[in-house]
């Protein structure tokens, strides 16, 4: 009797499983991921314009079941063109990404507390994410210029909603000895299936809590989750990046590797990108699946120099280098899951940053993941 009464609530907890999967889309855990293909191609070269605006920039990208669509930011300082994101259209339904699969069909204007747009340079957007009503944007803010990083939530008409509490430890000092560094702050950002949760994350190391990558080992970036529901943040942890790809060649040249993006698989599962790069090996792009299971909650941690060895990080594991794939790779910044393919696999797509840099071009990558469950 004991053995059928579990055998009962094995294929209850079965049908429970698949229902969650069909109503939220993504699978449940416990779960892993058996494969990554990739299933296409498309690129843009820079100088495209959409209704008076030059499409470029584009930092990260998040998914609007409902309607279908894609939200992408760009991360134009309201310069070029006020601050705005572009909603896409992406033809996956044959399970491939085809020459003419993307499509701008939409573009929308950020406005800040006074209902206006962003002013010139008062802003670096890298990152986007969708709740299921509303948009959530991230920005880096500017060092330099004593511009604070920022995570705000808007509507999907571009007004303002509201504004995310950025702990202190984030926010650069005049000192220059603690907060985010220059152009390294909150790149990523994305929501939970259950829309409990926001995540972001820093690019590199805070000042305080280490240094930047080197050839002999990575960053420590803090990943920040937030509870939407009071939308305070309530736990940080640490995600250390993959050392430097190459050496800085000639001396001196520019040379980095960092986190640049998340999309949550559940509330402790992530995917991350690192985009590394250097002039004598150009661009380096790896998706690693991330667990914080594991990982010490490090919010009551200000500096991690002299504790590093006592915290416990997300736990991290290569699902794909794609140098594999052996195309032109271009600055790739954004990910973001979309729909269910036709042979049951998830959809991902991948956006690049061009930098408005006519030597560049706005790369659009596809992929199908085979998510398995468990028991």
């Amino acid at each position: 009797m004991r053995k059928a009464i579990k055998f009962t609530s094995f294929v209850y907890c079965l049908l429970i499983g698949f229902i969650l999967i069909i109503v939220m889309g993504l699978p449940v855990l416990p779960l892993t991921i058996a494969g990554i293909d990739f299933i296409g191609e498309i690129a843009f070269s820079t100088g495209l314009e959409f209704q008076q605006t030059e499409v470029g920039g584009l930092s990260g990208i998040t998914y609007d079941a409902s309607k279908e669509v894609y939200y992408t930011i760009s991360d134009d300082r309201s310069q070029k063109a006020p601050a705005r994101f572009y909603t896409l259209k992406i033809d996956l339904t044959s399970g491939k990404l085809k020459p003419e699969g993307v499509k701008i069909i939409g573009v929308t204007t950020l406005l800040d507390e006074d209902g206006k747009p962003f002013a010139p340079l008062s802003l670096d957007s890298e990152g986007i994410a969708f709740t299921g009503e509303s948009i959530f944007v991230s920005s880096e803010g500017d060092v330099e210029r004593q511009i604070n990083p920022f995570i705000k939530e808007f509507s999907v008409t571009g007004k303002l909603l509201k504004t995310l509490p950025i702990p202190d430890k984030f926010l650069p000092n005049a000192k220059g000895d603690g907060g985010i560094r220059n152009n390294l702050g909150l790149e990523s950002l994305t929501v939970t299936p259950n829309r409990k949760y926001l995540f972001t994350a820093t690019e590199n190391a805070l000042v305080q809590d280490g240094d930047v990558p080197t050839n002999q080992t990575g960053t420590t970036c803090r990943i920040l989750r937030y509870n939407l529901a009071s939308g305070q943040p309530e736990q940080e942890f640490v995600y250390i990046t993959e050392p430097l790809v190459g050496e800085s060649t000639p001396p001196g040249s520019f040379i980095t590797n960092g986190l640049v993006d998340l999309v949550a698989i559940a509330d402790n599962r992530l995917l991350s990108l690192e985009r590394a790069f250097s002039q004598a090996n150009g661009i380096t792009i790896r998706i690693f699946d991330v667990s914080l299971e594991k990982a010490d909650n490090i919010q009551g941690i200000d500096s991690l120099k002299s504790r590093l060895t006592q915290v416990s990080p997300a736990q991290k594991r290569l699902l794909l280098d794609l140098k594999d794939l052996n195309l032109g790779l271009d600055n790739l910044e954004g990910l973001a899951f979309g729909p269910l393919l036709a042979d049951g696999k998830r959809s991902l797509v991948l956006v690049s940053d061009n930098n408005f840099n006519p030597l560049q071009l706005t790369q659009f990558l596809g992929f199908g993941i085979n998510f398995q469950q468990t028991p």
